[in-house]
């Protein structure tokens, strides 16, 4: 198969039944779900299942995850409706045409992005951002089922203001729609506790439908899917112009960016727990392939899903074949099947996603981040001493305050933040020399090393470039002026990298360490940092490099 349908390389034979369940489960999901966020796009509810089945198949020949969904989701269903929105200038009529023209811009957006090799800037959201994003992401999505499950309105806006509208809401609380939904969930975590061989979702869903024909649950005040269209959608390029296109281009890199994150925030987590690579350039591939398809079948926007992979991975998924089953049974959905979730509980379809989705939120992980500390690190940087967990957590708060693409940037700009904090901070150790072996070593961490008289050695760890130049020469000064110091050491071994200004810095250094009849001497430097001394015509002192601290200290003490 070439580079085509990566995930069906090596396939076995024995796995085709776990798809195929696998794939009736998550097409279970998906019908319902794609039904509810076509309305939060602002489009008729069939529209979610127009875009389904060739983004699904599409991902399956160009994506790199094993367990990735791709479909309507609500963040970018929500962007979508926000985007068009403000340019069909409140006319229905134009509402599903721009929706799919959006579809095929942000899928193209991201083809184009694949072919130039651009995956490599997801490398810019470290994993505890998108620890904290994912975190985040299912609360929200949590919030957005709960109302659900109680039968209540609920409202729409950020993770607070859905909690707080649900809050209000409870008075209205139906006890048989209650009944339903907590009865399913049980059902689902019981059977993924007690019998994990077993599709809890399937079944309950299947349960769902038949008690709401058998007790008339609508009539009890349980809402359900209801009317759904029957047909294949049309298919073609939408009917907009130029001057739409471009309308909608500014949206659609937005829209790119989360679809991009949460599909890759999802991918890279089951990824992770199964033990294969994600290849981010083929994620934009496979996304702008199912943008793409689901733009041409008059669909939505579309991208991976977490709620759906999480469903999908559960019910024992191996390859995108479970993907293609899903294609294949909404398909005949739109053909036969219409009428049969018509009757589905949506608190039944609360209860499979909240299931699904609970597992992502992470509290252990975001523990062991915050577990990463010691003193020393404390002491060097203060409340930054912490910068994966406080990363994580901006981007928690950061979606559930304000959003997925705010949350988003909030978290890669507290992570930028952070490292710049850090590397313009860097550790500076003073190194003492071992009993025994004569080897130096830094006195914090081995107590046991002597100074050498009138010879103080520095260690700094980390580069050393323009915005921690200063500093760096502000500890070196109060190192030389110690009483009886006649020469100051850098061991360079740790320094990964200088830039001009700090070649700069270290000449006026020596110079000024040199009117005070101190000697500035570097040992041990490697790599580009002898590189640039040289090509930065550094002065006399520094091109001479000493090979061991221990032959920098001695020259320093032999005056050589």
């Amino acid at each position: 198969m070439g580079r085509l349908f990566p995930s069906l390389r090596g396939y076995r034979r024995q796995w085709l039944g776990r798809d195929a369940l696998a794939g009736a489960t998550v097409w279970a999901i998906l019908v319902p779900e794609a039904l509810a966020y076509a309305t939060i796009a602002g489009v008729s509810p069939v529209v979610g299942l127009y875009a389904a089945p060739a983004a699904l198949v599409l991902y399956a020949v160009f994506g790199s995850s094993r367990h990735l969904v791709v479909g309507p989701m609500a963040a970018t269903a929500a962007l979508s409706a926000a985007t068009v929105g403000d340019v069909a200038g409140g006319s229905d009529a134009r509402f599903g045409a721009l929706t799919a023209a959006l579809a095929l811009m942000v899928g193209a957006g991201a083809l184009l992005a694949g072919l130039l090799r651009l995956g490599f800037l997801a490398d810019f959201i470290s994993e505890p951002v998108l620890k904290g994003f994912i975190v985040g992401l299912a609360l929200t999505i949590i919030a957005g089922q709960l109302p659900k499950l109680f039968g209540v309105e609920g409202g729409s806006g950020d993770f607070f203001e859905k909690i707080w509208h649900l809050v209000a809401d409870l008075g209205g609380t139906s006890g048989t729609t209650v009944l339903v939904g907590a009865g399913s969930l049980v059902l689902i975590l019981g059977l993924k506790r007690l019998a994990p061989a077993l599709p809890g979702s399937l079944i309950a869903v299947a349960l769902g439908i038949a008690a709401a024909a058998a007790f008339d649950l609508e009539d009890h005040g349980v809402a359900v899917v209801g009317r759904i269209d029957t047909g294949l959608p049309p298919y073609g390029f939408p009917d907009v112009s130029l001057d739409d296109l471009g309308a909608l281009a500014a949206g659609s890199v937005g829209v790119l960016l989360v679809a991009f994150a949460e599909g890759l925030g999802a991918a890279k987590t089951y990824a992770a727990r199964d033990h294969y690579e994600i290849d981010a350039d083929r994620e934009l591939i496979g996304l702008g392939a199912a943008g793409l398809g689901a733009g041409l079948s008059s669909g939505m926007v579309v991208n991976g899903s977490l709620s759906k992979t999480a469903v999908n991975r559960s019910a024992g998924a191996r390859t995108q074949l479970s993907g293609i089953f899903v294609a294949v049974l909404t398909l005949v959905t739109l053909l036969f099947l219409t009428g049969l979730f018509e009757k589905l509980p949506e608190a039944v379809l609360a209860a499979v996603v909240i299931a699904a989705i609970v597992e992502l939120v992470d509290v252990p992980a975001l523990v062991a981040l915050h577990r990463v500390f010691t003193r020393r690190l404390g002491r060097a940087y203060g409340v930054a001493a912490r910068p994966d967990f406080l990363a994580a957590v901006a981007a928690l708060l950061g979606v559930l305050a304000f959003g997925t693409l705010p949350g988003l940037f909030i978290g890669i700009g507290a992570s930028l933040l952070l490292l710049l904090y850090r590397s313009s901070r860097p550790v500076v150790s003073e190194l003492g020399q071992l009993p025994g072996d004569g080897h130096f070593a830094s006195l914090e961490r081995h107590p046991e090393g002597r100074r050498i008289p009138g010879v103080v050695v520095l260690r700094v760890e980390g580069g050393i470039y323009f915005a921690n130049a200063e500093r760096i020469r502000s500890l070196f000064r109060e190192a030389a002026v110690r009483e009886g110091t006649t020469a100051v050491v850098l061991d360079a071994e740790t320094v990964s990298f200088v830039d001009v200004g700090a070649v700069r810095m270290l000449d006026a250094l020596a110079r000024d360490l040199g009117s005070r009849g101190v000697r500035l001497l570097l040992a041990r430097d490697v790599g580009q940092v002898r590189d640039v001394l040289g090509a930065a015509d550094a002065e006399d002192q520094l091109r001479r490099v000493y090979p061991t601290v221990r032959a920098a200290v001695e020259a320093a003490r032999t005056g050589t």
